[in-house]
């Protein structure tokens, strides 16, 4: 264990040798995740992620602290006779056990490397990957979901999770409980990967898969590099993904679970629940059985109480078919989830659809384009009434995304530190919705974990 001047914690170098499904990479694959140059080079972005994964469990939503913390860190990949090798400079100590990196957190670093390498290479500039249309896009999804192994034949029983990483403690607890009767229940579980709503339910479910005696349970969080340094894996992930962008991140979720289940959260949960209500009220998949259960304990229920005007006022009564809220009853929500999958089962044998990957379900490619929040496109969304629910919704999930990025994605933050805060406009009544709801986050403090927030956004009515 070695110090430096400008180090501030304690670190570690290290040499490890990827085992399982990173035997092998390319050359040029090798060659783009050692290129530091700011044109092409993916060395910078494989460092901050590495030290998100190598900092695993952290509690900071700053996705400059960990930067800041082990200034002199470097990853770099090696091409070795016999596969290749992963040299660590001035890592966290903390992802060590007497000398030695802890299995899991090495297991999510060569995922971390496999991804990085497989989109740096297959939908690189250079590529023949077609992401310009749906089919295309959907199909990227699909390659990098297999490349990461995430594809498991089998009946249906993969849950997604979706929830606030910044939530009170009775909330975390309830996540917890109903993680527990999923578990009980045989079924897996999939989140964003970090703490919070994310964490809870993966740890619940592993009580139980343990109490059942569940063989190879799986804990997947998807993720995605402009938040993985904000939200660092938690210790339960046992399988990482790490998407390209936001859209194709949530994608991956609505293509790979079975059912969803979306716990108290911030602007980041109501961007979810957006984008699969922007889906699922599609005429296309009007008859697509995919269960929606909003759910948080008791002191919750203004919360959601609140969500539901909202999408109400927003998307229409329409929209209130396609969920339901159950408040305080953990063992009730694992019930409807199994059912509701049940169901799911059904609709992929008529419609002859894989388990694994639900490529039945219609995604637009407006849904799929990966929406950049500079100023002038957050204030360009068209947030008025009489558009069809589908595309104001996913206006609205671009609405809640670039605040996203202005909380805790560092190049969103850089554009508010230059230009000040995001500027939104739309109806008056919905305006004042929507201002009514993120200052309750706020109140609530669900925009962040620790320390004073200010708004990256204003609301214009």
């Amino acid at each position: 264990m070695s110090d430096t001047a400008t180090t501030t914690l304690p670190v570690q170098d290290a040499r490890i040798y990827p085992r399982g499904g990173l035997d092998i990479l390319s050359r040029a694959e090798v060659a783009r995740l050692r290129d530091a140059s700011a044109d092409g080079g993916m060395h910078e972005l494989l460092r901050r992620c590495a030290l998100a994964v190598l900092t695993s469990g952290s509690a900071s939503d700053d996705p400059r602290a960990a930067r800041d913390m082990y200034p002199d860190f470097d990853i770099q990949v090696v091409q070795r006779d016999r596969g290749v090798r992963i040299d660590l400079a001035n890592a966290p100590a903390m992802a060590f056990v007497d000398g030695e990196v802890i299995r899991g957190v090495a297991e999510l670093l060569f995922a971390t490397v496999r991804d990085l390498a497989w989109t740096a290479i297959e939908l690189g500039e250079r590529c023949g990957a077609d992401l310009h249309s749906s089919g295309g896009i959907t199909d990227a999804v699909f390659s990098l979901l297999r490349n990461a192994r995430a594809l498991k034949p089998g009946d249906p029983n993969l849950v997604v999770c979706w929830g606030g990483h910044s939530i009170s403690r009775e909330e975390y607890l309830y996540t917890k409980e109903v993680g527990y009767e999923l578990g009980l229940r045989a079924f897996d579980i999939c989140t964003g990967c970090g703490p919070g709503a994310m964490k809870g339910p993966m740890k619940g479910a592993n009580i139980a898969h343990a109490k059942q005696r569940q063989r190879r349970p799986r804990y997947i969080g998807i993720t995605e590099p402009g938040i993985i340094a904000a939200e660092s894996p938690n210790p339960i992930v046992n399988q990482l993904i790490i998407m390209p962008d936001i859209e194709k991140r949530l994608e991956a979720f609505v293509r790979l679970g079975h059912g969803i289940i979306v716990f108290p959260g911030g602007v980041g949960t109501a961007e979810e629940i957006l984008y699969l209500l922007g889906l699922l009220l599609r005429e296309e998949n009007a008859d697509l059985p995919l269960p929606l259960i909003l759910t948080g304990p008791h002191v919750a229920a203004p919360y959601f109480e609140q969500i539901d005007r909202f999408l109400r006022l927003t998307l229409g009564e329409a929209a209130t078919s396609r969920y339901e809220i159950v408040i305080g009853d953990p063992a009730a929500v694992a019930r409807k989830m199994s059912a509701g999958i049940r169901k799911v089962r059904q609709a992929r044998i008529d419609h002859k659809d894989s388990f694994y990957f639900n490529w039945h379900l219609d995604i637009p490619v407006e849904f799929q384009q990966p929406f950049v929040p500079s100023h002038e496109a957050m204030a360009a969304l068209d947030l008025h009434h009489g558009r069809p629910a589908s595309a104001l919704a996913a206006d609205l999930r671009r609405a809640f995304s670039g605040i996203v990025a202005g909380n805790v994605k560092e190049e969103g933050m850089r554009r508010i530190e230059a230009r000040g805060p995001f500027e939104i406009h739309g109806a008056p009544d919905m305006m004042q919705a929507l201002d009514g709801l993120l200052r309750a986050f706020v109140e609530q403090r669900r925009m962040k974990i620790a320390g004073e927030y200010r708004p990256c956004y204003r609301v214009v009515g």
